[in-house]
Parts: C-alpha cells; structure tokens; sequence
C-alpha cells in the first residue's frame, strides 16, 4: 500500500511538473508560432526531437537558440529572442527537455 501511495504521489508530482511547463511555454509565447505535430510558423516539436535525436549537445543548443533567436535553420522566418524576462531558466530548461522527448 506504502508503494502505490508513493507511486500515486511521483505521478502527480511529474504530472504538475508537465502542466508548469505548458504554461510556462504558453505565457512565453512558444504556442504562438509552434505546436507539438504541425508546422506553425515555426517547426513542429516532434521535427525539432527529429532533428536533434541523439545529439548529446542538443539541450544545450536548443537553449542557446531560444534565447538569442535565429534564422535560417527551419525557413526564413526568424524566431525572435526569448531572454530570462519571457521564460526563466528553469522553465526553458523544462521546455526544451519536454521538445526533445516529443514524438
């Protein structure tokens, strides 16, 4: 019983977690110009995991990206910068981990 009360608990704790991050990336604007399956004006989630999968350095990339923006790379269309003002760290951080899980 200890068990499925602790399981119970890291369930929802990951479950919180997630919703945070959803909102932070909704707040950030990230939902304006992305979506998980489609192409917006910006890539679709599941192409960036595509593209980065396997690359150990790709968090680090990502991050980096979306902080000072960029173009080129998805079209000619430029993602403008987020600074810590839009998304904190750890919201970021969240939200580029949860991109490159994305399928």
């Amino acid at each position: 019983m200890k068990h499925i009360l602790i399981l119970s608990a890291l369930a929802l704790a990951a479950g919180s977690s997630m919703a945070t991050v959803d909102e932070a990336m909704n707040k950030a604007g990230c939902m304006a110009c992305h979506a998980k399956d489609k192409k917006v004006v910006g890539p679709a989630f599941k192409d960036i995991a595509a593209k980065y999968k396997g690359d150990k350095e790709a968090s680090t990339k990502l991050t980096e990206k979306v902080r000072k923006g960029g173009s080129g790379v998805w079209g000619p269309i430029p993602m403008p910068p987020n600074p810590a003002e839009k998304i904190n760290d750890a919201d970021l951080k969240g939200a580029v981990d949860q991109i490159l899980k994305t399928q």
